[in-house]
């Protein structure tokens, strides 16, 4: 057994595989715990759109709740124009207090409602932050029309105390919180895709792109740097069409949701493991096998700053910033839009593609940089087996 263990560990790959695995877990460890520190702490850093369709008569609530908010609010003239700004996913949600508001919450019969409007096609983080957010947020508005509404009824009637404490009971549930959803969520399973998608896709890149170098290195002695560059382009594309369809119909046969239509999802996804597949083999272009480790590097940073898992606006500001140069944040966002509904994913798609073809120059870059290598070096045995073959032929004075 110790000469087996021995031989093992004399080989270059197993040491490469346990240098691997270690650091798949230095990595990971450092981005994500680095990446999600201090999340909770920003959550003012998400953004909330406030229409008061009441005027005047609730100015002062509109007022109160831009200040009280726990995240940063603006104050929008029609609900239009706060759905616009919703569905493009610049708000996380959206408060209207409706026309009528206050004088439903001044009468004795009737209930007045906070409407709450939240976009779904998001992070699965924002759905429920929102909608905990929301019933707090009814609760303060229903402390102050309660307190007005005593205010206004000991003044107008002259009750006393204990009729005035009465009434102030009967306004302590004057006002619920009516929750809409838009581009809803079918179930978890489907709030988990875009990153199931990414890390399928970027993994299975990466593996692939180590395979391909390996042949590529086993090849240099018979193509030449550039065909094989050609070749590997042409394998990819190849590639990125077949996996990411396999997967999309997947998707579809086990409930996956696609409001935008199966053919935008495959297409979309065959840009993005394209992409993918670019940026991955990138590194191997550059550095080789070694190349590898950026890979798993680029892998953890991806997950944390895509904004699959967490909103990106919670992210340190180095993470979120550098989300902007990964392929993974706009493969998350276009995903979201044509899966859940939304805008058009034409930015995200354009992205992706700036960043593939910047990825396929550099590559291409790499390869200028190398030399071919002498086919009868990287081929001693066949060139051995040729001096053999000329030293067994007959000579002429033989003959």
């Amino acid at each position: 057994m110790r000469q087996a263990i021995r031989a093992f560990l004399k080989r270059p790959t197993t040491i490469v595989g346990i240098i691997t695995a270690l650091m798949f877990q230095i990595i990971f460890s450092v981005v994500w715990m680095t990446g999600y520190d201090g999340v909770t702490d920003r959550i003012d850093k998400l953004r909330v759109g406030i229409v008061n369709a009441d005027g005047e008569a609730s100015s002062a609530i509109a007022g109160n709740l831009q200040k009280s908010v726990p995240f940063q609010a603006t104050v929008y003239e029609n609900e239009q124009a706060a759905s616009e700004a919703l569905n493009d996913k610049d708000l996380q949600m959206v408060i209207v207090i409706p026309q009528g508001f206050m004088a439903n919450v001044q009468a004795p019969d009737k209930q007045a409602s906070l409407q709450f409007t939240i976009n779904e096609a998001n992070a699965s983080m924002i759905k429920s932050v929102m909608q905990s957010a929301a019933e707090r947020i009814s609760g303060e508005v229903n402390k102050q029309a309660m307190a007005g509404g005593t205010q206004a009824l000991l003044t107008s009637l002259n009750m006393p105390a204990e009729q005035a404490q009465a009434a102030a009971a009967s306004l302590s549930d004057k006002i619920q919180s009516d929750i809409v959803s838009v581009n809803k969520v079918d179930g978890m399973n489907n709030q988990m895709v875009p990153m199931m998608l990414v890390l399928a896709s970027y993994v299975g890149a990466m593996i692939m792109g180590m395979n391909v170098e390996q042949s590529s290195m086993f090849l240099s002695g018979q193509l030449g740097r550039w065909r094989r560059f050609g070749a590997r382009i042409a394998i990819n594309a190849a590639a990125a069409l077949f996996v990411s369809g396999v997967g999309v119909i997947l998707l579809a046969a086990l409930g996956g949701q696609a409001e935008h239509g199966f053919l935008l999802l495959w297409a979309y996804q065959i840009l993005t493991v394209l992409v993918f597949m670019f940026v991955s083999q990138m590194f191997l272009f550059i550095f080789g096998m070694a190349g590898m480790l950026f890979n798993i590097l680029t892998l953890s940073l991806q997950l944390v700053t895509s904004g699959a898992m967490l909103p990106r606006e919670l992210l340190p500001s180095f993470y979120m910033h550098l989300g902007d140069v990964f392929p993974a944040t706009y493969a998350v966002q276009g995903m979201m839009d044509i899966l859940y509904g939304g805008p058009s994913a034409g930015r995200p798609a354009l992205m992706l593609a700036i960043i593939g073809a910047s990825a396929l120059l550099i590559s291409a870059g790499a390869v200028a940089a190398r030399k071919d290598r002498a086919p009868a070096a990287a081929h001693p045995a066949a060139h051995a087996a040729q001096a053999r073959t000329a030293s067994a032929a007959p000579s002429p004075h033989q003959s």
